[in-house]
C-alpha cells in the first residue's frame, strides 16, 4: 500500500430530488454516499448524514473533527 492510498479517501455521492406532493409544491432531496474501498453505503436526507458518514472514516485515519 503506498502513501497515496493511506491518505486518500474516496466516496461516491448520488443526490436526487423527490417531489413530495404536487399540491404542496414541495421537493425533498435524497441521496446515498458510498465509501469506495469498503462499498459501505448510507442513505441520506441531509448534509448531516453525509458529514457523519465521512467523519467516521476521517477519524479512522487520525483526523480530529471539530463539532459545532
Amino acid at each position: 500500500m503506498d502513501d497515496l492510498e493511506i491518505t486518500t479517501l474516496s466516496f461516491v455521492l448520488r443526490i436526487w430530488i423527490e417531489e413530495t406532493s404536487a399540491e404542496a409544491d414541495e421537493v425533498t432531496w435524497r441521496g446515498h454516499i458510498t465509501h469506495v474501498p469498503s462499498r459501505m453505503r448510507r442513505y441520506v436526507q441531509d448534509f448531516g448524514g453525509i458529514n457523519s458518514f465521512v467523519g467516521q472514516y476521517l477519524k479512522q485515519v487520525g483526523v480530529q473533527i471539530e463539532t459545532p
